[in-house]
């Protein structure tokens, strides 16, 4: 089987849909011997889509694991020239601001969809919106008569970016839909598309990549003492939480004032704001405080082990990928209630769930923790009891694959 990938971002670019598909890509050529070519930005991440100062891969054609991966060059400097239209168009409710939005999210990508066209390849699977290069993906694999599947990636929670009928027109043009989670099909349905044509297919993680042996260790090479540590792994963006986060920290630090506080993550435009925030606090505060940017690959398991409790409160995720890796860390997990969140953490079970935007319920909830290490040690070990019954790659991969034959049978 010919399988073409069209993606907004491939490894090392980060986010859960570039690692996601890095797993699935490379499953499919490795475990069954599949073709496997990715067509991809040459962006570490979607802020560069419309930001263009920002740093670049190179543009081409390399091999990674089996898997042909192209970079094709985006044009943000045309998104960046919109950012002022899109957010006239929408605040006046002008009838075409979710084209002008989808133009200034990109990527605008040239010669995308021609070289989509041309392609061999037996099916073409897109993710995520919503982002341009679906629609591209779309019409490109329409116009060859390709199957086109669209992967993941709603968060309705994010009403500019997915209030638009036209991602709801894309859905149903699709031959097939994948979904991470039944909160997210329950959404596909929805907006029209047929159950029968939606498969239900989580996500997965190589559990024995997050064994790392010493805590104090990987406290140490990050400059962390022997306080507790609560911490954030993930893309620092504004819908991370990483500012509901560091509110919370303000109430844990007066009831428990050695633990620290680590954030790590490909650096956003978002972490300015997040270095404002901490400029002002007092400097005790501060002190307790470790910033860790584009930190590479390998160094996640060490950053997982120097944390007590895992913190990741996202407004939006279509699954929470960083929660399997959290927990195959055996670290306790907090996210909100929201979204996809309580279809992969199961409050009081594996995790703790609190209300979105309520910074005081998380500071409470990381505290109740921190004055229960056997307590978070239960919840972490139900999480990893999970993540080896549920979820891992080659599984994920193998289910991936056959929701991909059963479309090109046309079933």
């Amino acid at each position: 089987m010919k399988v073409l990938h069209v993606l907004q971002g491939y490894p090392p670019a980060m986010g859960g849909t570039e690692q996601a598909f890095g797993h699935i890509s490379e499953e499919l050529a490795g475990q069954f011997g599949d073709e496997v070519i990715v067509f991809t930005t040459n962006c570490y991440g979607g802020d560069a889509f419309n930001s263009p100062g920002l740093l670049r891969m190179p543009v081409g054609e390399t091999k990674v694991n089996g898997v042909r991966v192209v970079r094709f060059p985006v044009m943000s400097w045309l998104s960046w020239l919109l950012k002022v239209p899109q957010y006239l168009a929408y605040h006046l409710k002008l009838p075409f601001n979710q084209y002008l939005r989808t133009l200034y999210q990109g990527p605008i990508v040239a010669g995308l969809g021609r070289a989509i066209r041309q392609s061999d390849a037996d099916l073409v699977v897109a993710s995520s919106f919503p982002l341009l290069h679906m629609y591209t993906a779309l019409k490109a694999a329409k116009r060859s008569r390709k199957p086109i599947i669209f992967v993941g990636g709603l968060h309705p929670e994010d009403v500019w970016s997915f209030d638009r009928s036209m991602i709801a027109k894309a859905l149903t043009a699709a031959d097939g839909c994948i979904a991470y989670t039944e909160y997210e099909a329950e959404q596909l349905e929805n907006v029209g598309v047929e159950r029968g044509r939606i498969w239900t297919i989580g996500l997965g993680v190589d559990a024995e990549t997050f064994i790392y042996a010493d805590q104090q260790d990987a406290k140490a090479k990050l400059g962390l003492d022997k306080g507790p540590v609560v911490g954030f792994i993930g893309q620092l963006s504004a819908h991370k939480g990483i500012d509901l986060l560091l509110a919370a920290m303000e109430d844990v630090w007066e009831v428990v004032p050695d633990a620290q506080l680590l954030i790590a993550g490909a650096r956003r435009s978002f972490a300015e704001k997040a270095e404002v925030t901490i400029s002002g606090w007092p400097e005790a505060f501060k002190k307790r405080t470790v910033l860790h940017y584009d930190f590479k690959e390998d160094e996640k398991a060490a950053l997982y082990a120097a944390l007590d409790i895992f913190v990741y409160p996202s407004s939006f995720e279509s699954f929470g990928i960083a929660f399997l890796e959290a927990w195959s860390a055996h670290k306790p997990v907090i996210g909100l209630r929201r979204g996809a969140i309580p279809w992969v953490v199961d409050d009081e079970i594996n995790g703790l769930l609190v209300k979105p935007k309520d910074a005081g319920a998380l500071g409470k909830a990381i505290l109740s923790l921190l004055k229960d290490p056997q307590r978070a040690d239960i919840l972490a070990e139900k999480g990893y009891q999970k993540v080896l019954s549920q979820y891992n790659w080659s599984e994920t991969g193998k289910r991936f694959r056959e929701a991909y034959i059963s479309v090109l049978k046309g079933e």
